[in-house]
């Protein structure tokens, strides 16, 4: 069992709609972190939070990256050992952003990381990961299941897994998380009102932002390392039946499906956090 005294600082790269929220539950646990930024409007709602704040930007060009304070003036690499200093844990939460005019290789940004991670104290590493690098085939699906991702962003996450798992400098957990909820987000929203929607009888996968930093908190409590975890709310009612009874909910317009074609997709099982983590949903019917 992992204690604060032992790991007591950590780093987030990446203290977005997940990290952010991750960090003030850090602290509240008595940890100190660093927490990183790409917008330097951001800087003082992490600092105001208790967060060192770093302003950091992970390009194929360059590592660019600016500090707080007196850190202005030090060069990328030494932005980057601070930012890692004294932390025995990582946890990496930035998306792949594979699309648009920049668009660059998810892979090569892990890349350009990893010797910063190997020269650093970090001993442990979480990497946020996705439920999409198995693909769409219709079966219960286990982190032992075939990968098999449609997409390019699953297909450079799984390579980014791959690149930090066999690294044997530190110790890689990866949390493949599913459709990411909570109070201010919900695909739901965007369905409102839509019709002729595919797949009615898939089983939704989706996991709330109360639960992903629960879990993650777990992994750090439980020093659950070297592991592959589903991060995914047991709870799978169809497409049609979910979002048609969250509409109602939230007072929206209702989604119409097209009941005509064979619904496709997947049904993530979250048994291993369950039985390896004892990790107890917050929020099981979503």
């Amino acid at each position: 069992m992992v204690t604060v005294d032992k790991m007591a600082k950590i780093s987030i790269l990446g203290c977005g709609w997940l990290g952010f929220p991750l960090a003030k539950a850090l602290l509240k646990k008595g940890f100190s972190v660093n927490g990183s930024t790409t917008t330097s409007e951001k800087i003082s709602v992490l600092e105001n939070a208790g967060v060192r704040p770093f302003l950091i930007n992970v390009t194929l060009s360059d590592l660019e990256a600016s500090g707080e304070g007196s850190l202005d003036s030090k060069s990328v690499p030494d932005i980057i050992e601070t930012f890692l200093q004294e932390s025995s844990t990582l946890i990496i939460d930035i998306p792949p952003k594979l699309r648009g005019p920049n668009k660059e290789s998810f892979v090569g940004k892990i890349e350009l990381l990893i010797p910063f991670i190997e020269k650093s104290f970090v001993e442990n590493v979480i990497f946020v990961s996705s439920t999409s690098v198995y693909g769409e085939q219709n079966e219960i699906v286990t982190e032992e299941s075939p990968l098999n991702p449609d997409t390019e962003s699953g297909k450079q996450l799984v390579a980014a897994e791959q690149r930090l798992q066999s690294n044997t400098n530190f110790k890689t957990t990866v949390l493949r998380f599913a459709g990411l909820i909570g109070e201010d987000r919900h695909p739901v929203k965007f369905l409102a009102g839509r019709e002729n929607l595919d797949n009615p009888e898939a089983s939704i996968n989706l996991i709330h932002q109360e639960d992903c930093i629960g879990i993650i908190l777990k992994i750090i409590q439980n020093d659950s390392w070297n592991e592959t975890f589903n991060a995914v709310t047991p709870f799978h009612p169809s497409r049609s039946t979910y979002y048609g009874q969250k509409a109602a909910d939230l007072n929206l317009v209702l989604p119409k499906f097209n009941h005509e074609n064979t619904s496709v997709g997947k049904t993530i099982s979250s048994d291993k956090i369950e039985t390896i983590l004892n990790y107890t949903f917050t929020k099981p019917n979503l």
